[in-house]
């Protein structure tokens, strides 16, 4: 192997790979979101972004997945630079993503919703590979109910699904364990893991720790819109600038 490598042993993201992110700012008014963050996911990585509430962890996911317009900064996935490109076509390029507040499609069936991610990706029979798609993300017994019926598992376990017939190489999960069993939890960290299997890089957003010890390649911490740290699970657990961002200096819990 050649050139330089993560801690993990994977390549790292360069100019011609991976997703590079570098200098992102956003201002909301007075508010700066993220400030000047950088970071990167080389091909095939599993990266966890943490952060306490309020870190500008979301921000981040939509100014690189094209819902929000930043301020300054770049973006480039695989060499080409997306950050001024429509949600869409950065899907169309292979980055997809889920949202912290699960959005349906209303009154769409399962079916429909998974039917209108797999024409994106086109070619082969989209009713049996929405079958496929459905057994594999367990949502079977659910294909033919609407979307918005679903319950708090099934929608998130929608979500990833929805993302993933899109045919992404990198894939964006925010807080996808949120509000689920541990049992539940467990079987999504399985899901996560093969899907990564596939070469599918994986950058998601989380503060369950059962998900982020069992799957992170390297964590990023973010703590008011800046990137304060980044390293495997194990040191990140015990840097001082990432206990202080979540506790606060000397026990007081800091503002998100």
């Amino acid at each position: 192997m050649t050139g330089p490598v993560t801690t993990t042993g994977r390549p790292a993201a360069g100019a011609g790979a991976g997703l590079v992110v570098r200098g992102l700012t956003k201002r909301f008014g007075g508010v700066t979101a993220v400030d000047d963050a950088s970071l990167e996911c080389a091909p095939g990585e599993i990266l966890v972004l943490m952060g306490p509430n309020g870190a500008g962890k979301s921000t981040l996911f939509g100014l690189i997945s094209g819902f929000l317009r930043a301020d300054a900064g770049t973006v480039h996935l695989d060499g080409k630079q997306i950050n001024r490109m429509r949600p869409d076509r950065i899907c169309a390029l292979g980055l997809s993503r889920t949202f912290q507040i699960t959005e349906d499609f209303g009154t769409l069936t399962v079916r429909q919703t998974l039917l209108s991610a797999l024409h994106l990706r086109g070619g082969g029979s989209l009713a049996q590979r929405c079958e496929d798609l459905g057994a594999r993300f367990g949502l079977d017994h659910v294909l033919d109910r609407s979307a918005e019926s679903l319950n708090v598992a099934d929608r998130k376990r929608l979500e990833l699904a929805r993302a993933y017939a899109t045919g992404p190489r990198y894939l964006l999960l925010d807080e996808v364990g949120a509000g689920l069993t541990p049992r539940e939890i467990s079987g999504l960290a399985t899901l996560i893991r093969d899907i990564n299997g596939e070469g599918i890089a994986v950058i998601f957003v989380e503060h369950v720790m059962q998900l982020v010890r069992a799957l992170a390649d390297r964590v990023v911490v973010l703590d008011h819109g800046k990137v304060i740290a980044t390293s495997a699970f194990h040191d990140i657990v015990n840097d001082q600038r990432v206990v202080n961002a979540y506790l606060g200096t000397r026990g007081h819990r800091a503002g998100a």
